[in-house]
């Protein structure tokens, strides 16, 4: 399966629109700070999400960031935290 690691970060002006944003970011990573997720996505996924984002945000109002940091398997981020423990979204089995 060919994923990309993304960092996903947005600004909403609407709380309301804030927490519903955040709940469908759930669903597609893993929540690394207030407004920032960290995904392992396939191309599918990202155009779901995507898709799924630009019907939620008011685009005059809101902003969302959606950096590709690559290939998953190959990319190591280079991260420095200071704080609380960072840890890359690793691959994980899904059993159905």
């Amino acid at each position: 399966m060919d994923e990309r690691l993304y960092i996903v970060t947005y600004d909403i002006a609407s709380r309301r629109r804030w927490r519903h944003v955040f709940r469908t970011m759930e669903g597609y990573g893993e929540w690394l700070q207030l407004s920032v997720f960290q995904c392992r996505l396939t191309a599918k996924q990202r155009v779901e999400m995507v898709a799924a984002l630009d019907t939620l945000i008011h685009h005059g109002d809101d902003h969302v960031l959606i950096v590709d940091l690559g290939p998953a398997d190959k990319v190591s981020p280079r991260v420095e935290s200071l704080g609380k423990r960072f840890d890359a979204v690793a691959r994980e089995p899904i059993i159905v």
